[in-house]
């Protein structure tokens, strides 16, 4: 099932964020991508809904299976691109404000193509 781009960010911005704390609630998620407190927390409810992740009681999120792995598939692509971009002369800034948006509209054997070609 195809997901939204958003979700695609707030499930991958949850896993970066998990690398850099030991707990993660919506404000860190607000904080990162510099939105509103309101605009996450009916996010995190759809995100919750459709099983991507879970809210405990005490607000901390974590990553449900099927949302970790669209996170790490976002994290990779991410990456590698970047990482290509910049190893063909573009700035690391733009490079990685271009892969945060090629990342989710780019086929998934034209990705394949890039990373082996990366390698």
């Amino acid at each position: 099932m195809k997901i939204q781009e958003s979700a695609e960010n707030y499930l991958e911005t949850i896993l970066i964020l998990s690398k850099r704390k030991p707990t993660v609630r919506s404000i860190d998620i607000a904080e990162e991508l510099k939105f509103t407190k309101a605009s996450i927390s009916i996010a995190m409810k759809r995100l919750r809904e459709n099983g991507y992740i879970q809210v405990d009681g005490e607000g901390y999120i974590n990553l449900t299976e099927a949302g970790e792995k669209i996170a790490l598939s976002m994290y990779e692509r991410h990456n590698v691109l970047s990482d290509w971009l910049i190893s063909i002369g573009v700035d690391s800034k733009t490079a990685a404000e271009d892969a945060c948006r090629i990342e989710h509209v780019i086929s998934q054997q034209t990705f394949e193509k890039i990373r082996n070609a990366v390698k």
